[in-house]
């Protein structure tokens, strides 16, 4: 099938955070994911990286890009570009949910801790 209609984010086992995975390998994918997730006020992802290019990007809210030490503020409109291997963490820092789309290079995505261990994220919902 070529055309799907899309779910809405559901929450997923992280708390904070709803997820929906548009596009990925379920759809015949291998080189491609598109991710649409929503963060509460305050939510964050866990410290992680993954072992393929990652872009992110912010639909509404405001958050905050933690990379290499360095805290970078960003808001709708911006993109977030995440070279593989680049460990980071996403963090609503605004009053209402933060609106991301997140496009891939891989499909399925592995993700990993910052010490290298694999990370089983519930991405499919």
């Amino acid at each position: 099938m070529y055309v799907y209609q899309q779910a809405t984010p559901s929450p997923a086992e992280l708390p904070g955070i709803n997820h929906a995975t548009w596009a990925g390998e379920q759809e015949g994918l291998s080189q491609l994911s598109l991710w649409r997730q929503s963060m509460a006020s305050g939510g964050s992802t866990p410290p992680h990286h993954h072992d393929c290019d990652e872009v992110v990007l912010c639909v509404a809210g405001l958050g905050e890009l933690h990379v290499n030490g360095q805290v970078h503020r960003f808001g709708a409109n911006s993109t977030l570009v995440l070279p593989s291997g680049v460990p980071h963490q996403i963090v609503n820092v605004g009053p209402m949910p933060l609106e991301t789309l997140g496009i891939l290079a891989s499909s399925p995505v592995n993700t990993y801790a910052p010490s290298g261990e694999a990370m089983a994220l519930p991405w499919r919902t």
